[in-house]
């Protein structure tokens, strides 16, 4: 009598137990199928309202994470776990954790704010933190760029949101400061001529604002020239290399003398 009154307890907390285990993994099973579908209805409308890229991939992170925080919870009311305890004990342990981890709430913070203020957007080249590079991703807690030796530049939002960020693509134009120093036996009219007839023959040196020319300084062994041409900011390098190799060539050829050792300070915007 004893053993079958253990066999049929078994068999009951089984049969529990078993069909709350079962519900758990249909509600896992169809709460994903969910979520993916809510996802996708998001983006839908994010694209069909034209969102930004950047605060697309922000918002439908954050939204995945929500309901697949909610999702869990629904499964362990299922399996008997009372929700309102457990909630306690998350926000205990939350307040514990939260402290340990202020930084990545800093972080997360300072998502909250890039994507509020929106000092730069995907696709923008931008200066940070030391680093200079395209933005790829701007996620939850961090932000990535690819840097111009194409290397992945992972950088905090924390620290991103709070310091000095330069934002290349927001105008559209650059300027490309060099200086170049020449002879004190050569004729500042023409050498003036000279270096400017190498801005106005490029064809990606903008018009509009007019490339300059001028004296900066009488240094010890060179008249220095600052030579200042604008560009749009995708063709900066492209200008940068062109004018240095072409200054060289023209210099030469009209008999202009750049002292040697000679060094191209380049001072940035």
């Amino acid at each position: 009598m004893e053993i079958e009154k253990w066999l049929t307890r078994i068999i009951e907390l089984g049969t529990e137990y078993g069909l709350r285990l079962l519900g758990a993994f249909l509600i896992w099973f169809v709460g994903n199928w969910i979520i993916k579908k809510l996802i996708a209805g998001s983006r839908k409308l994010m694209q069909k309202r034209e969102l930004e890229e950047s605060l697309q991939k922000f918002l439908l992170d954050l939204l995945s994470w929500l309901l697949k925080i909610l999702l869990i919870l629904a499964i362990l009311a299922k399996l008997g776990v009372e929700t309102t305890s457990f909630a306690a004990i998350l926000a205990s342990a939350g307040l514990a954790v939260g402290m340990a981890l202020q930084g990545s709430l800093g972080n997360f913070a300072g998502g909250v704010l890039i994507m509020i203020f929106k000092p730069f957007k995907i696709g923008d080249l931008i200066e940070a933190q030391g680093e200079t590079g395209v933005v790829k991703e701007i996620e939850i807690f961090t932000t990535k760029l690819i840097g111009l030796s194409n290397k992945e530049i992972i950088i905090p939002n924390g620290v991103l949101s709070n310091g000095n960020i330069i934002n290349y693509n927001t105008e559209g134009t650059r300027r490309v400061d060099l200086i170049f120093g020449v002879s004190y036996d050569a004729n500042i009219k023409d050498t003036k001529e000279v270096l400017m007839n190498v801005l106005t023959a490029h064809p990606l040196v903008l018009k509009d604002p007019k490339p300059t020319v001028n004296v900066l300084e009488l240094a010890d062994s060179s008249v220095n020239f600052a030579v200042r041409p604008w560009c749009n900011t995708t063709d900066y390098w492209t200008v940068y290399f062109d004018v240095m190799e072409n200054t060289k060539l023209a210099l030469d050829a009209a008999g202009i003398e750049i002292p040697y050792p000679h060094q191209v300070e380049i001072k940035k915007n």
